[in-house]
């Protein structure tokens, strides 16, 4: 069997990709000098930096977040598709569109959620920075926001469904 086309490694991205990419290496870098330097204060000088703590916690939610609409976008999400990899022709597109509006319900429930964890973290202010917590579940709203949008673009045909190689053969 043959498998579907993957874009290569190769190819250009989409300036969007890059500057999402790069976000996410910076806060990486962000977090891990936060962490380093409060190791190196807490084993070497028994004491530590709070404010370090929780821009490292916040920085994560954000850094899962974001990461999680770009490998959507990609297409490298975990994905079981056994019996989907052997189908074809209109079976498959409607496992597909079937798939696709269950995945819409389920972010869409995300969304609500995470829209009433924002309103209710308004006012309620992390204990050492002191930013509003509403901050840390937005994350959530833009995942799925984001996430909506990229399975948008899929089903109106404007984005390509990437899909990756798998192994199906049982021998």
């Amino acid at each position: 069997m043959s498998q579907p086309e993957t874009p290569s490694d190769d190819a250009p991205k989409h300036w969007g990709s890059n500057i999402i990419e790069a976000s996410m290496a910076f806060s990486l870098a962000l977090m891990v000098l936060a962490v380093f330097a409060n190791v190196v204060l807490r084993y070497g000088f028994d004491t530590g930096i709070a404010f370090y703590e929780e821009l490292s916690r916040l920085l994560f939610v954000w850094l899962v977040c974001i990461g999680a609409v770009l490998a959507s976008a990609e297409g490298k999400h975990l994905g079981f598709d056994m019996l989907v990899a052997r189908m074809s022709g209109k079976t498959l597109k409607t496992c597909t569109f079937v798939a696709q509006l269950l995945s819409v319900y389920c972010l869409l429930l995300v969304v609500k959620g995470s829209w009433e964890q924002v309103k209710a973290g308004m006012h309620s202010f992390s204990t050492v920075i002191g930013y509003p917590l509403a901050l840390a579940a937005a994350g959530t709203l833009v995942m799925a926001i984001g996430m909506l949008v990229v399975l948008a673009l899929q089903m109106s045909g404007r984005m390509q469904i990437v899909h990756h190689e798998t192994d199906v053969g049982v021998e």
